[in-house]
């Protein structure tokens, strides 16, 4: 196809185009939670490994409150008691945990996809730049499932199976409950970790600019610093570990922002 005849297509002749694209990431994901569904043994032991006291993450807690003499950072030392209260509650839950995985493994493929999509439309240098794009997209989203899972999941963990509005009153965590708290702080982080890109777009735009995002700096610290004392534990230390990496990116969207 060439590039002329991409600028004269209609929109349906776009969607047309686009479609066996669509249809190819669909059936990946597909063969992707078929995969996962047969292989529930190590991807369960992954989803319930925030909550381990065998966590690398909740080791490397236990040796830094050691050295520190702090409790506080001691989390998820206690194991959790998941229940499951419905009768195919354990079957849904081993459905929702092959979609995840098939969604995380589906949304580079689709973005792979996107790109032959336009690729035809694009020139040589825009081929080359587009190209290390979605590199970059793939490596910020792998940043943030990273993040997700061994920093924000075992903290999050820890802070909600702890919190109690009364001593009278005992937690029974539900494992899709639990297994959808992981998911979505993976889900959620791989799409934070997307600002710089999203920032990207934007200054191209003119819908952002460097100097702006500068004068908002002392804001969006304050904002990160209330999230951070939201779901971490109640100490500094903790606070730290989730501030530090947010607060990069948001650095590093400014530097984007002025290329």
């Amino acid at each position: 196809m060439q590039k002329a005849d991409v600028n004269n297509m209609t929109f349906f002749e776009h969607l047309d185009a686009l479609r066996p694209g669509l249809i190819r990431s669909v059936a990946v994901m597909v063969v992707a939670m078929i995969v996962a569904f047969i292989l529930k043994e190590p991807i369960m032991e992954a989803v319930m490994g925030p909550q381990s006291a065998d966590f690398v993450t909740n080791r490397a807690m236990f040796h830094l409150a050691e050295y520190m003499d702090s409790e506080v950072l001691k989390i998820n030392q206690s194991p959790v008691t998941l229940i499951n209260t419905t009768m195919a509650g354990q079957f849904n839950m081993h459905m929702m945990m092959a979609f995840y995985v098939a969604l995380i493994v589906a949304i580079p493929y689709l973005l792979f996809e996107l790109w032959l999509f336009v690729l035809p439309a694009l020139s040589r240098s825009e081929r080359k730049n587009s190209s290390l794009f979605i590199l970059y997209i793939i490596i910020c989203m792998a940043l943030g499932i990273a993040f997700g899972y061994y920093i924000l999941s075992p903290l999050s963990v820890n802070f909600l199976t702890g919190y109690r509005v009364s001593d009278n009153i005992t937690n029974m965590i539900d494992v899709g409950s639990y297994i959808s708290l992981v998911a979505n702080m993976v889900l959620v982080c791989a799409l934070i970790f997307e600002l710089p890109v999203a920032v990207h777009f934007l200054s191209k735009t003119g819908l952002i600019t460097a100097s702006f995002m500068k004068r908002y700096r002392r804001h969006a610290i304050v904002v990160l610093a209330i999230g951070a004392a939201i779901i971490t534990p109640p100490d500094i230390m903790s606070m730290i570990l989730v501030i530090i990496p947010l607060y990069l990116l948001y650095e590093m969207s400014i530097w984007i922002a002025k290329e």
